[in-house]
């Protein structure tokens, strides 16, 4: 008898490749949205190394269509001269109800769709995790620190009387 594989509940979002740690710092998250990637061969394979940076990357309309751009995924250096162009615009897949959403908030004045994390899901597909966001300002950035520092604070203290 073969043994079946369970799936956990717990695993939640498969292999985590990148993380932009930084989003929730610079901007206010509203609403997040998880889309595919249209990718060569030779990126999911560098993906799959875990070497990507969505650090500066943001995604933006052109032509009715939406496009991860500026995000890094290195040339795969085992596949020679059929690589890819590492920080070049990569198409989003999303519904078409999404799509719309997208189009809305990005017209509207200073919302920002920026990715949150990428990663592979269960069944091995290259994911993007895209949150919709409002810059936030300078005096909103040090009122987060605050908090933080303050939380971490609180946590201390009662770990040292328990």
């Amino acid at each position: 008898m073969a043994k079946s594989k369970k799936k956990s509940a717990s695993s939640g979002k498969g292999n985590t490749v990148a993380v932009n740690r930084r989003a929730r710092y610079d901007y206010n998250i509203e609403d997040t949205l998880e889309a595919g990637l249209v990718l060569t061969g030779t990126e999911v394979k560098s993906l799959r190394t875990g070497k990507a940076s969505i650090q500066e990357a943001y995604a933006s309309e052109e032509e009715g269509e939406f496009f991860l751009i500026n995000a890094n995924i290195p040339v795969y250096e085992a596949a020679n001269r059929f690589n890819h162009e590492p920080k070049r615009h990569r198409k989003l897949l999303v519904h078409r109800k999404e799509l719309a959403k997208m189009i809305g908030l990005c017209r509207r004045d200073g919302y920002t769709i920026v990715p949150m994390s990428l990663y592979f899901n269960d069944r091995g597909i290259a994911k993007i995790n895209l949150g919709f966001a409002r810059g936030k300002k300078a005096v909103d950035k040090r009122h987060t620190e605050k908090e933080r520092d303050w939380k971490r604070q609180q946590s201390r203290i009662l770990r040292d009387r328990g």
